[in-house]
């Protein structure tokens, strides 16, 4: 038998911004692999490129250099027309802003990306994932008359109501409270598992880290360290 293919595969991924005559490196030479299905968490000092890889692996940021093979599709050559067309529905991406639409309800800014997709249950997929994240009773709501957590919840459901391969998460408690914030990763954890998707999180809460099954450490824009989480027993 073999092994399925990764979730994500990047060989010699670069990054370099800024100009021609002062550019500016920001990812040097990447290799990582990503198994479906594997959690995993995403370390390092501000700086160090975190959220350019998680931008790059996403399809937000074109890399520079190398290969990328992101839920079977390559990123590689892509257009950014065509790495937006590849990361929809592929992809969901939760963040430490959470970036509502304000003029939307709850139940808007969850279906409204499925129904740009062609999604025709858009509007059930919606309602039912609030239901699932607790806020059944909040569909009607604007971002502005709901709390920060009941707001990332809702970023939540945006994110795995398309049942994504993959799901993204840039500090997702970075503007919660502690008490909070641990209440929301118990939920992206919870979904994640429901749905079976791979789940990459950028944190720097060592007791997430300690959730995920690797935790890979980034230093001045390399991996400096991959380490597995030991089994059990």
């Amino acid at each position: 038998m073999t092994s399925p293919s990764p979730a994500i595969s990047a060989r010699n991924l670069t990054l370099t911004l800024g100009s021609a005559a002062a550019p500016v490196e920001i990812l040097k030479g990447i290799d990582l692999d990503v198994a479906a299905g594997e959690v995993v968490a995403l370390l390092g000092p501000s700086g160090s490129g975190k959220s350019s890889l998680m931008a790059v692996l996403t399809g937000l940021e074109r890399a520079s250099g190398g290969t990328l093979e992101v839920a079977g599709a390559d990123f590689s050559g892509m257009s950014e027309d065509g790495l937006a067309q590849a990361r929809r529905g592929r992809i969901g991406i939760v963040l430490q802003a959470f970036h509502l639409l304000p003029t939307m309800t709850a139940e808007e800014n969850v279906a409204t990306p499925m129904e740009l997709a062609g999604m025709a249950d858009a509007r059930q997929r919606a309602c039912a994932e609030l239901a699932a994240v607790g806020l059944g009773h909040r569909l009607g709501h604007y971002p502005a008359q709901l709390s920060g957590g009941e707001q990332q919840r809702v970023a939540i459901a945006r994110a795995t109501a398309p049942r994504p391969a993959l799901i993204f998460a840039d500090e997702p408690t970075g503007n919660l409270d502690a008490a909070t914030g641990q209440t929301i990763v118990d939920l992206l954890f919870d979904r994640r598992a429901e749905t079976g998707a791979t789940l990459l999180v950028i944190t720097h809460d060592a007791q997430l880290a300690a959730r995920c099954d690797r935790v890979v450490s980034l230093a001045d824009g390399r991996i400096a360290s991959d380490t597995a989480r030991s089994p059990a027993t």
